[in-house]
């Protein structure tokens, strides 16, 4: 088995942002030359996370964003003192890890999806953490 990690650093640009990251795992991994296995991404993060969605109509974004702020509002009883735990319960539902196929070069994705880096707790610097693998 072959097992090549790599590390990119996006900037997430608001408070709460999605991030298309698609174009930029599809480079790194014609970049690594794997044809068949799979991609396993991880972000070392715990107020930003992972989801594959939509890609083609922007509307599906800013309705993630409105349904996660209506199912985790900003509450003053809250405890945690950085006042951030609206962005770690969302990071939570988003999930930190993907893991995502490679077919003939390419991400094996769906026609309308992308991977999407999640920012909660931003604008910041966020590390990824690939690990491609192939047979």
């Amino acid at each position: 088995m072959i097992a090549i990690w790599k590390e990119l650093t996006f900037s997430t640009g608001g408070t709460v942002d999605f991030l298309e990251i698609t174009r930029a795992l599809q480079e790194e991994l014609s970049k690594v030359g794997i044809k068949n296995g799979e991609g396993i991404f991880f972000i070392p993060h715990t107020t930003a996370g992972l989801t594959i969605n939509e890609n083609a109509d922007p509307d599906v974004v800013h309705d993630l964003k409105l349904s996660l702020e209506r199912m985790v509002p900003d509450l003053p009883t809250f405890r945690h003192l950085e006042g951030n735990s609206c962005a770690h319960l969302k990071a939570s539902l988003m999930g930190f890890s993907l893991t995502v196929p490679v077919s003939q070069g390419r991400l094996a994705l769906g026609r309308w999806q992308g991977i999407y880096l999640c920012e909660f707790d931003g604008p910041r610097h966020r590390r990824l953490l690939i690990n491609w693998r192939a047979d």
